[in-house]
Formats: structure tokens, C-alpha cells, sequence
């Protein structure tokens, strides 16, 4: 069995960023004394909730330094480096672990796609070429690709390759992946209203976009999940549904919600950058009564 990364729930953190764009660094840096301060297990910076793929090379680069340097080894920070090019993921992930990275989320290659035995050929390229754990990164709905379960068991034999984040949704198909994979791999959920029923079945944790807003509460639902306290932590995520489901955190395309969260909250998150726009008012109304319900606004 190799080393698990972390337990519990590590938040995919957003990028805060300046009306004009930039990156808010002084926002970050609160954002991340924040997420400690409430029980987070581990930062992920540059994820999908963290606009990667609209940074430009250099900000990718300097937020996770940025963010390996603000944590200071207090729990880990796991640098998203996934690309549809392998040799820049190699690149990008080479970098990262230089720069102190306790981990890689490594997406499947999107756009271009490719074959399993492509995935296999590109996940090992770059395992061969760190010496830190990567988390595999399933989702499906953005990339067109999903890892098959003999895929899984091939790249679970590298020792680089520690995890996966599941966000296909796929509970059945996450359940054969701890079954027959488990000794190879651990299993993060990658949507928050499925953290109690992944956990049940063998998940290590979550990688949260609720945390942004939340973060003592999803550690807490995973923390419970770790104490074998399933009955509560299904009644706390039931509490936090209508926040982490399509109704609130997910009403739009993420990170839009999280961010318009945050503002909300008090918290200077920012905007999007395009092409991520804007809610509609409509929208920002639900989320709002949502968030006001829930007493995280007045």
C-alpha cells in the first residue's frame, strides 16, 4: 500500500483575482490562512475551481510557489499540473516538485482526448519523470475521457501514481475502482454531495469545492466518515445540500458560483476570467437565499 497523501477534505481553492484580471495574491494568502484556520486537510491550487486554464504560465507557476511557501509545510498542498500535452505537463509538474509540491492532480487530457492505452502512455511519462504522488483526475463531463477500471489497475501498479480524484459521478463505477483498485489506489470524491457515500465505501476523503465557503464543515462530514460516524455525517452534508448540489454551488458553471459565494461572503475572490461569466441575477438570488438560509450571510 503506498503513502496516502491526506484524509479528510482538502479544498480545491479558487484563484482570487483583481477587477482587472490579475491575480490577487493578497487574497490568496487570506483565502489560505482561512482554509487552515477552519480544519482543511490540504490546498489543491491550480484545479479546475482554480482557473488554471486560463493562467498564463508564469501565474500557474507563481501561485503554487506561492502557495507551497504560505502553507509552510502546516498540511499539503497537492499543485494541479494536468495538461493536454504531455511534455508540458512534465514540465509543469518537474517545476512543482522542485518547488516543494507534496503532491500532483494530473487531469486526464481534454480536447485532444485520447485512447486508454494514450492515458496509460501519458500518466506514466509523467510518473516517471517526478518523484511525488500524482492524483489521477477523472471528470468526464469537462474532458470527454473517462479512465477505465483496467486503466486504473495499469497505472496503480506506478509507484508515483497514488490516487484519483472521481468526479464522474459514477457511483457504481467508483465503487469497482475501491473494490478492485484499493490496494493500489486511494479514492477522493470530486463532487461534495457524494463525499458520505464514497467515504462509505472506501474513499480516503474529498477534494472540495464547498470548502471555499465552508471549510469547517466539509472536514467535519469527512472527519465524521473517518470516525465511522456515518449517521451523522450524512445528516450534516444533508444540511449542506442545497449549497453543494446544482442549486447553489453548481447553479452555474464552477467556479463562477464559488467565486459569486465568496463575494458575497465578504470575501474579495473576484471575478471570473472569460470566457467564465458572470451569474444572472436570477441565479445570484438562489444562491444568495441559499447562503442567507444557511446563516453564512445576513
Amino acid at each position: 500500500m503506498k503513502n496516502t497523501i491526506f484524509t479528510g477534505a482538502g479544498v480545491a481553492i479558487v484563484t482570487p483575482m483583481h477587477e482587472d484580471g490579475s491575480v490577487n495574491y493578497n487574497v490568496l494568502g487570506e483565502m489560505i490562512e482561512m482554509q487552515i484556520a477552519g480544519g482543511t486537510d490540504a490546498i489543491i491550487i491550480c484545479g479546475t475551481t482554480g482557473e488554471s486554464s486560463t493562467l498564463t504560465d508564469e501565474e500557474h507557476r507563481e501561485c503554487i510557489r506561492y502557495t507551497i511557501e504560505r502553507v509552510a509545510h502546516r498540511i499539503p498542498v497537492i499543485a494541479g499540473t494536468g495538461s493536454n500535452d504531455t511534455a508540458y505537463a512534465i514540465e509543469l509538474s518537474k517545476e512543482a516538485e522542485k518547488m516543494g509540491a507534496d503532491g500532483l492532480l494530473v487531469v486526464t487530457p481534454y480536447y485532444n482526448k485520447t485512447s486508454q492505452r494514450g492515458l496509460i502512455a501519458h500518466y506514466t511519462a509523467i510518473a516517471d519523470a517526478v518523484n511525488i504522488p500524482i492524483i489521477l483526475y477523472n471528470i468526464p463531463s469537462r474532458t470527454g475521457v473517462t479512465i477505465s477500471i483496467d486503466t486504473f489497475k495499469v497505472l496503480g501498479e506506478h509507484k508515483n501514481i497514488a490516487a484519483v480524484k472521481e468526479a464522474s459521478g459514477n457511483i457504481s463505477a467508483i465503487a469497482r475502482i475501491i473494490a478492485e483498485c484499493g490496494d493500489k489506489l486511494d479514492v477522493y470524491s470530486g463532487n461534495d454531495d457524494q463525499i458520505v457515500p464514497i467515504m462509505a465505501l472506501g474513499g480516503k476523503g474529498v477534494i472540495s469545492v464547498l470548502s471555499n465557503v465552508a471549510p469547517d464543515v466539509a472536514h467535519k462530514i469527512a472527519q465524521l466518515c473517518l470516525d465511522n460516524n456515518y449517521p451523522e455525517a450524512a445528516n450534516l452534508s444533508a444540511k449542506y445540500l442545497s449549497l453543494s448540489n446544482t442549486n447553489g454551488l453548481f447553479i452555474d458553471v464552477n467556479p463562477i458560483p464559488v467565486k459569486a459565494a465568496l463575494n458575497m461572503m465578504g470575501i474579495d475572490a473576484g471575478p471570473c476570467r472569460l470566457p467564465l461569466y458572470e451569474m444572472e441575477d436570477e441565479k445570484k438570488a438562489k444562491l444568495r437565499s441559499i447562503l442567507n438560509d444557511l446563516g453564512m450571510i445576513k
